[in-house]
């Protein structure tokens, strides 16, 4: 059996363990079963055991993961609680951030590179926390709330910022083909809006526990389709996945709660029971461990980002938080808009194939962001609410005999 047998039967396994340790934990802290995938990616690629080597199917898997990530953090965002002042305020927080990160990229990376570090620091990895938000019932919380919004800022815009400032075209073609997606995005919303769903809606309905499932195929080829154009545009094909998402919630916003819970439970099952974990195993194992230990230079860059990220981020989320909130709340906010991984993974790599940066920054920045996820969210949480609610089972889903 070849490595790539190794991998594709290990990686499953992997992604068994994940949620049995962090089970086996939670009587003392929920942490976030990303923590768990990460760490056992680390160790069993080739930085440490050597069990799962990358292979290309492994890495198109991944790729999937990462757009189903996107997709289910762009169907999950309300738009209408989030729209006016509290998105303007994000925005601008967003963009505070992205000159401080910059400005720190100019430091260190002078050159193009500075924009790539400025991108990766002003991320905030809003697919990653919404399971943690649902998990801790947060959703529908002013705290929740103020996350999402600061967590659409920081995962839209810097796909924007990615697409316009480093793309293969000069900066003014490259605007004008993003101008040209959110036009052919803009008309994807408006039909969603306008056509009429009750047809829909029905057929979704018969198909629900069929063969034929066509809410789950019609959901896949909505992301094919978004993600393809994106691809063609030679835009970031995360921008195409984050706005399918956002097409697919309008489109589902009339539906029967019922027929819309269990195409969401679906989409769930294939996201995160399948792809997403794929994605943050990957994500371990492909760590380039060796680049960053080798280079002394890296190694100070890690703390020195990780420090960044939370001082960059921290201090523009505090623009977001909600009315009265406490300190313990605003130290809450500050840590979970802290987090970042999927935008700081894509846009290093970007950096990376375009000799914006070396693999020694990248690895510093992707290692960075790999702890933001293992340390802040956890922290956060653990300041946000009382522990026995953070360490509790989450009742409303556990089944019938655990009650």
């Amino acid at each position: 059996m070849n490595a790539g047998d190794v991998g594709l039967v290990l990686i499953p396994l992997l992604a068994v363990a994940a949620p049995l340790l962090a089970r086996g934990i939670r009587p003392v802290v929920r942490v976030p079963i990303i923590v768990f995938e990460l760490v056992l990616g680390i160790l069993a690629g080739p930085a440490v055991l050597g069990w799962v080597e990358p292979t290309a199917i492994l890495d198109k898997l991944s790729d999937f993961g990462l757009a189903m990530l996107f997709f289910v953090a762009g169907s999950e965002i309300d738009f209408r609680a989030i729209s006016g002042r509290p998105l303007a305020r994000a925005s601008l927080g967003w963009l505070l951030s992205a000159a401080l990160g910059i400005g720190i990229g100019f430091l260190l990376v002078p050159g193009e590179g500075m924009v790539v570090i400025g991108i990766a620091l002003s991320s905030t990895a809003l697919g990653t926390l919404m399971p943690i938000l649902r998990d801790a019932r947060e959703m529908d919380t002013p705290f929740g709330r103020a996350i999402t919004v600061i967590g659409a800022a920081g995962e839209f815009l810097p796909l924007i910022a990615i697409s316009v400032f480093l793309s293969t075209r000069t900066t003014p073609l490259a605007a004008a083909v993003l101008l040209a997606f959110v036009v052919l995005a803009g008309l994807a919303v408006f039909a969603a809006h306008r056509m009429p769903h009750g047809a829909l809606h029905a057929f979704v309905r018969l198909t629900l526990h069929t063969s034929d499932q066509f809410g789950v195929r019609f959901v896949l080829l909505l992301i094919a389709a978004l993600v393809g154009l994106s691809v063609m545009l030679d835009l970031d094909m995360l921008l195409g996945a984050f706005v399918a998402g956002a097409v697919w919630r309008i489109i589902m916003a009339r539906a029967p709660q019922h027929d819309a819970e269990a195409v969401e439970s679906k989409i769930e099952a294939i996201a995160f029971g399948l792809l997403v974990p794929i994605f943050f195993l990957y994500t371990g194992v492909t760590f380039d461990l060796d680049a960053l230990l080798s280079s002394q230079t890296a190694l100070l860059m890690l703390p020195l980002f990780l420090v960044a990220l939370l001082v960059i981020r921290g201090s523009a989320a505090q623009l977001s938080a909600p009315a009265g909130a406490s300190t313990r709340d605003r130290t809450a906010l500050a840590l979970l808009a802290a987090t970042g991984l999927p935008i700081i993974v894509a846009v290093t790599a970007i950096g990376v194939d375009h000799d914006m940066i070396d693999s020694g920054v990248a690895a510093a920045l992707v290692g960075a962001g790999m702890l933001s996820v293992l340390v802040f969210p956890v922290v956060g949480m653990v300041v946000r609410g009382d522990r026995a609610r953070l360490t509790a089972p989450d009742v409303r889903n556990a089944p019938q005999g655990e009650l």
